[in-house]
């Protein structure tokens, strides 16, 4: 897998690289430091995964993912943007650039190779630890209230089945797609045409997405 890694910060982007470099399925094959620079090479070597900071000079990470993996981008690339907790407002709108991932800087280097190995194969790291504890906190200040799912969150143009609400359900709480199928005694493929099927009626372009809508409407709780 052929990463790129961009951050304003040298110690950060010398520590991912030692760390991922060190991976056998992993190689960074370029660094940037501000977003300008980060979208040129990003365009220009294609690499399977970028990871872009949020605060970075000339253009800041939202604007690069949206360049790169946003609405209207004929062949996105796959972006896990990297922040910090107190930064949960621009994860939230690197979500909706088209981020397929983010993760806290202070999360540790397993879970950036996981991160990045997820976004590779075009999955998300949805991880109730990070990212679903993220989500929770940025959808209830959206919504303004703890008490109101489903503020601002869009209809489906076609109603989810019960077994694609399952699918969601564990999308939301951090589930892989091998972990959903076993849990829901599925086979892989049949969990892909779930995911398919859903981000279809909800107009999500990623899992992440769909983790999102989950969190807005209530979908993401325990199964009673």
């Amino acid at each position: 897998m052929r990463v790129l890694i961009a951050d304003d910060q040298d110690m950060v982007r010398t520590g991912f690289r030692f760390f991922l470099d060190a991976q056998p399925d992993i190689t960074v094959v370029a660094e940037a430091a501000d977003g300008e620079t980060a979208v040129r090479l990003a365009r220009e070597m294609r690499p399977d995964v970028c990871l872009l900071d949020i605060r970075m000079p000339k253009l800041d990470g939202l604007e690069a993912t949206r360049l790169l993996a946003g609405p209207g981008v004929a062949d996105p690339l796959r972006v896990v943007v990297v922040t910090t907790f107190d930064l949960d407002e621009y994860v939230y709108g690197a979500l909706h650039g088209g981020a397929c991932g983010f993760l806290l800087k202070d999360a540790g280097p397993t879970l950036l190779a996981e991160a990045v190995r997820a976004a590779a194969v075009g999955d998300s790291l949805v991880s109730p630890s990070v990212t679903v504890r993220l989500l929770k906190h940025v959808t209830a200040e959206r919504a303004g209230t703890e008490a109101a799912p489903g503020a601002e969150a869009p209809r489906p143009q076609e109603q989810l089945t019960d077994r694609e609400l399952d699918v969601v359900r564990l999308v939301a709480l951090g589930h892989t797609n091998a972990e959903i199928a076993a849990s829901m005694f599925v086979s892989l493929s049949t969990v892909k045409t779930h995911l398919g099927s859903i981000q279809l009626k909800l107009a999500a372009r990623n899992r992440v997405e769909i983790a999102a809508w989950a969190w807005r409407t209530g979908h993401a709780g325990e199964r009673a």
